[in-house]
């Protein structure tokens, strides 16, 4: 844990993995401090004012405000749930502002039922990415049937001018001639006009969601020539942008 996030009162039960990590790991004690952050708040030093059976009480000083997230959003196909664990951990770790996991037609969809798909279970993964990011901004997450039903509940659907939205991009495996997501002129990126990447689920898109992608004014990209994992699919598109946008510069 490169910073400890917590909401509510400065305490941390004696089960709390935050105790353990506390103690085991950073080999705390009473006096000492460690790095935290008020989710989705400043961040700063907790010094430790009690240890015991009941759990671990601190004082937390701010002492450097929330760092707001990348203006990417994804909107992604639901993965096995063995991935979505770290799909979800490494989007937050790089900075994503916000994640839609939406159903596909050729998605299984048992993995909308499974127990990493709860919101509570699935936000703890982004906690777990920004906790190793060293930020306590959490992207958010929301979760959709389909592509139609994401795309309407994200305000992706009309022309270009009728929404936030800046660039919109669909990463496909395309047919040869399609620009690469490095080489796609892609609109300046910022706050009011956020970047939103769509990545397939493991058995890809069908006519009828191109169509849809296509409706909303989705331009096509690739990852390249070889077929990726969703996961390392969102990984390394959610990479190229941030490089692209200049956000990966010290």
């Amino acid at each position: 844990m490169n910073i400890i996030l917590f909401s509510g009162d400065p305490f941390f039960p004696r089960t709390d993995g935050r105790y353990a990590h506390v103690k085991k790991v950073l080999r705390k004690g009473v006096g000492d401090e460690f790095r935290a952050g008020v989710e989705n708040g400043s961040e700063g030093a907790a010094r430790i004012t009690r240890m015991d059976d009941r759990g671990l009480a601190f004082e937390f000083t701010p002492d450097a405000p929330l760092r707001p997230l990348f203006p990417v959003s994804l909107l992604v196909g639901f993965p096995r749930p063995i991935q979505l664990k770290r799909l979800l951990r490494d989007a937050a770790s790089l900075g994503c502002r916000s994640v839609a996991l939406c159903g596909t037609e050729l998605g299984e969809r048992s993995y909308l039922e499974s127990s990493l798909s709860e919101p509570d279970t699935a936000r703890q993964s982004l906690v777990e990415g920004c906790v190793q990011a060293g930020g306590t901004a959490i992207p958010e997450l929301t979760l959709h049937g389909s592509v139609g039903e994401a795309l309407a509940a994200l305000g992706a659907c009309g022309p270009r001018g009728s929404s936030a939205w800046g660039d919109r991009v669909l990463l496909d495996v395309a047919p040869p001639g399609t620009p690469s997501l490095l080489a796609a002129k892609l609109e300046p990126i910022g706050p009011e006009r956020p970047l939103l990447l769509a990545v397939g689920s493991e058995r890809g898109w069908t006519a009828n969601e191109r169509a849809l992608f296509a409706e909303a004014r989705f331009t096509v990209a690739s990852l390249g020539t070889r077929i990726l994992r969703t996961e390392t699919a969102v990984t390394a598109a959610l990479a190229l942008a941030l490089a692209k946008a200049g956000y990966l510069e010290g």
